[in-house]
């Protein structure tokens, strides 16, 4: 079993930044996939940005420029630095990790999310 838990999130004016970072743990032996998916009000979940085998990277078009994915393999942990944020970036905003473990093998968890909102 692989637990994801979310941190970061908060209240910010437009213009500034935040970090949000998702920490994984239980029987892991390897996380294929991390990413961040998020959520705003009355709209279905949308992909915010991933990183695979710890270097390729991809963005939604609403971020790129804007927000930056990471990750330290020693902590399984990934990162998601938000800079230059709008008031459409306003959404709860989801962990997912793609990993090989025990005792399910192949498998994607998320985390429990993380409320951004972005206002003045």
């Amino acid at each position: 079993q692989v637990q994801l838990v979310e941190s970061g999130g908060g209240l910010v004016q437009p213009g500034g930044s935040l970090r949000l970072s998702c920490a994984a743990s239980g029987s892991i032996f390897s996380i294929n996939v991390m990413g961040w998916y998020r959520q705003a009000p009355g709209k279905t979940r949308e992909l915010v940005a991933t990183i695979t085998g710890g270097h390729s990277t991809k963005y939604a078009d609403a971020v790129k420029g804007r927000f930056t994915i990471s990750n330290d393999n020693a902590k399984n942990t990934v990162y998601l630095q938000m800079n230059s944020l709008k008031p459409e970036d306003t959404a709860v905003y989801y962990c997912l990790a793609e990993t090989l473990g025990e005792p399910y093998g192949l498998r994607d968890y998320w985390g429990q999310g993380t409320q951004v909102t972005v206002s003045s």
